[in-house]
C-alpha cells in the first residue's frame, strides 16, 4: 500500500485520480506514526520550495522523513525537497540527496518556466524506467531545476541545459516531470514504483 505525505502542498487530486486508474490502493499520511502502515511513500509537491518545506517542518514530518527505509518517491517540488538547497526562497531542504536545486532564469535563453513536453532519458538501469523507452516524454511544469550528477542522477533532460529530471540515492527517488498528468509513460513509472520493495 503506497502513503501519501499530506502536508498541504501537494498535487493530490490529480495523483490519486491516476493511482485509482491503476488500482494502487493508497492512504494520506497526515502524521508521523501513520508512516509505518505503508510499504511505499509518494512526497507530492507543486508551488514554492521554500514554503513547501516549511509546511513540512510544521506538520512534524520533516524529520520522520529522512529515517525512512522503504521506497519513497518525490514528485515535481516533492523531489526538490530531497535536495539540499534551493534558490526558491534561499531555503535549507531535507538533505537527503546531496544536490542544489537552481533557477533557470538567468542561466538560460529559453523560455521559464519550462512548460510541456519533454524528452527524458534513464541512466544507470534505473527501476523507475523499466519497460519505458529511452527518449520517452513526459510533461513538466517548473522553474527550478535541479543540477545533474551522474552520481545520483536517474535520468536527465534537455531545456537550454542539462539537468536531472529524475534522481536516486538509496530508497529515495524524485521525478521532476509530473508522471500523474503524463500519459501511459507516466502510468508505467507509478506502476514501477508500486513493484519497489
Amino acid at each position: 500500500m503506497t502513503g501519501i505525505i499530506n502536508y498541504e502542498a501537494g498535487n493530490i487530486f490529480s495523483l490519486t485520480a491516476a493511482l485509482d486508474r491503476l488500482d494502487i490502493p493508497y492512504g494520506m499520511i497526515n502524521k508521523t506514526g501513520e508512516v509505518e502502515q505503508y510499504d511505499r511513500i509518494i512526497i507530492p509537491g507543486v508551488g514554492h520550495a521554500g514554503a513547501a518545506m516549511q509546511k513540512l517542518r510544521d506538520s512534524g514530518l520533516a524529520d520522520a522523513v529522512g529515517e525512512i527505509k522503504k521506497p519513497v518517491l518525490g514528485i515535481c517540488v516533492g523531489m526538490q525537497l530531497l535536495t539540499a538547497y534551493s534558490e526558491e526562497g534561499d531555503a535549507s531542504l531535507l538533505d537527503i540527496i546531496p544536490l542544489k536545486t537552481y533557477h533557470f532564469e538567468g542561466r538560460i535563453a529559453e523560455k521559464v518556466p519550462h512548460t510541456g513536453w519533454n524528452k527524458v532519458y534513464p541512466e544507470n538501469d534505473n527501476p523507475l524506467f523499466e519497460n519505458l523507452k529511452k527518449d520517452t516524454y513526459f510533461y513538466f511544469v517548473h522553474s527550478y531545476f535541479i543540477e545533474y550528477n551522474a552520481t545520483f542522477t536517474a535520468a536527465f533532460a534537455q531545456y537550454g541545459l542539462k539537468f536531472s529530471a529524475a534522481i536516486q540515492d538509496k530508497n529515495f527517488f524524485g521525478v521532476q516531470f509530473h508522471p500523474e498528468k503524463s500519459g501511459a509513460a507516466g502510468e508505467q513509472l507509478l506502476l514501477n514504483f508500486s513493484n519497489l520493495r
